[in-house]
C-alpha cells in the first residue's frame, strides 16, 4: 500500500508538472503558438518572446507553483518520507520538460514529448523542500542574468545554486541527503534539456541579452537557441 501511495503521488507530480503554462498563456494574450517562436520550449523565457515580459514572468511562476504544489502534496501525504518528497519535485521537472499534453508524432510514427528545459519547476521544487531557498536561488539567478546575459547559463545557475545550499544544509544537518539529490538530477535534467544551447555557447551563438557593452552580437545572434 505505501507503494501505490508513493507511485500515486509521484504521476500526480508528473501530470501537474505537465501543464503547459506557457502554451496556455501565450496562446490566450496573443493567439500564438508558443512552439512556433525563437526555441520552441514552453518555459518563461520564450513565453517573454512570444507575449512580453508579464507574460514570461506569469509563466515562469506558475511552472514553478506546479512543482511547489506537487512536493506539498507528497510532504502532506508522507511527512516523514524525504526521498519521496524530492522525487515529486523531481517527476515536476520531468513532466515540465516531457509533458503528458504536449505531444507529437514524427514522420516516422515516433511520438515525442515536448515542454521546456526546467528552470521553473527546479525553483519550485527547491522551495517545496525548503521554501527559504527561493531568497537564495532567485538573487543568485538574476545576478547571474545580468552579470553573464545568457538565459540558459542562468537556468543552469539555479540547479547548481540548490546542490550548494541542500549540501551545506546536509552537513550541518538541517537537511537530508535526499534534498541534494534533488539538486543533483535537476541539473542533470537541465543539462540534458539544454544541450542545444550549450552547443550554441560553445560556437558563440547563443541568445544574449544582457547589458554589456563590451558584447559584440553576432549576425547569427537571432538564429540561436532561445534559452529556456
Amino acid at each position: 500500500m505505501p507503494i501505490l501511495i508513493g507511485a500515486s503521488v509521484l504521476l500526480l507530480a508528473y501530470i501537474l508538472g505537465s501543464i503547459p503554462f506557457g502554451l496556455l498563456i501565450v496562446k490566450l494574450s496573443t493567439g500564438k503558438d508558443i512552439r512556433q517562436v525563437a526555441s520552441g520550449r514552453m518555459g518563461g523565457t520564450n513565453a517573454g518572446r512570444a507575449a512580453g515580459l508579464w507574460a514570461g514572468l506569469l509563466t515562469t511562476f506558475l511552472d514553478g507553483a506546479k512543482a511547489t504544489i506537487a512536493v506539498w502534496i507528497s510532504i502532506g501525504v508522507a511527512p516523514q518520507n524525504h526521498w519521496l518528497h524530492a522525487l515529486a519535485g523531481i517527476a515536476a521537472i520531468v513532466g515540465h520538460n516531457y509533458s503528458l499534453f504536449i505531444m507529437e508524432r514524427d514522420e516516422r510514427g515516433h511520438i515525442h514529448l515536448h515542454g521546456g528545459a526546467g528552470g521553473g519547476p527546479t525553483v519550485g521544487g527547491a522551495i517545496g523542500l525548503w521554501w527559504p531557498s527561493a531568497f537564495i536561488i532567485l538573487p543568485v539567478a538574476a545576478l547571474v542574468f545580468v552579470g553573464i546575459g545568457y538565459a540558459s547559463v542562468t537556468t543552469i545557475s539555479v540547479a547548481v545554486t540548490a546542490i550548494v545550499v541542500f549540501g551545506v544544509r546536509y552537513y550541518l544537518g538541517l537537511s537530508p541527503f535526499a534534498d541534494v539529490f534533488y539538486g543533483i538530477v535537476a541539473l542533470l535534467l537541465l543539462l540534458w534539456a539544454l544541450r542545444p544551447n550549450i552547443r550554441a555557447l560553445i560556437e558563440g551563438r547563443e541568445r544574449f541579452h544582457g547589458w554589456r557593452p563590451w558584447h559584440k552580437h553576432k549576425p547569427d545572434d537571432n538564429k540561436a537557441p532561445g534559452g529556456t
